[in-house]
């Protein structure tokens, strides 16, 4: 992996297995939870100095990211409850560049994080509940034209959250700004 692509997937891309063990898919929730706390730490009190960065050059900033992140878990956490209650729902892409340019993302990072707490808990309260069938319920994404299964979708998202708490941490090494 070349220097620009460990920028851009400081954790590699996500790989989709061909199935998600119980306990392997108990830890993606394990993950999700803490993710929301992890990520307050780290950019909570930050100014706008170090938020308006960008992560790598030609990347978004760290308030993007934390604006992104939000919007991204949002749609699964509401894309989950779809897969729950609908059989195979068809689900809403969106452009997330073209979301990124809107104005509710020069914004303090505060709201994003406090919509990922807040809603994290509520999306964990789900899925600690689900059984290893309910895990295998799917929606369709138009996009891949593929069913994609909740258990899926909780690596995808543990995977998601990771992936660009890596792109701030590294980042802030890089600046030296943590330690």
């Amino acid at each position: 992996m070349n220097e620009q692509e460990n920028l851009q997937y400081p954790i590699g891309r996500f790989q989709a297995a061909a199935s998600y063990p119980f306990e392997q898919t108990k830890e993606h929730i394990a993950a999700l939870a803490i993710f929301p706390h992890n990520l307050t730490e780290l950019v909570g009190k930050w100014g706008d100095d170090r938020l308006d960065t960008p992560y790598r050059p030609g990347g978004w900033t760290v308030r993007q990211l934390v604006h992104h992140v939000a919007d991204s878990h949002m749609n699964a956490y509401i894309r989950t409850k779809l897969a729950l209650t609908e059989d195979v729902p068809t689900i809403k892409p969106y452009d997330q560049n073209t979301w990124s340019q809107l104005p509710d993302y020069t914004l303090s990072v505060a709201p994003s994080l406090v919509i990922l707490s807040n809603m994290h808990q509520r999306w964990v309260t789900v899925l600690d509940t689900l059984s290893e069938e309910q895990l295998q319920r799917p929606y369709f994404h138009p996009e891949s034209q593929q069913r994609v299964s909740l258990a899926e979708v909780l690596a995808h998202y543990a995977w998601h959250g990771e992936h660009h708490y890596q792109h701030i941490y590294q980042l802030a090494l890089r600046n030296q700004w943590v330690e």
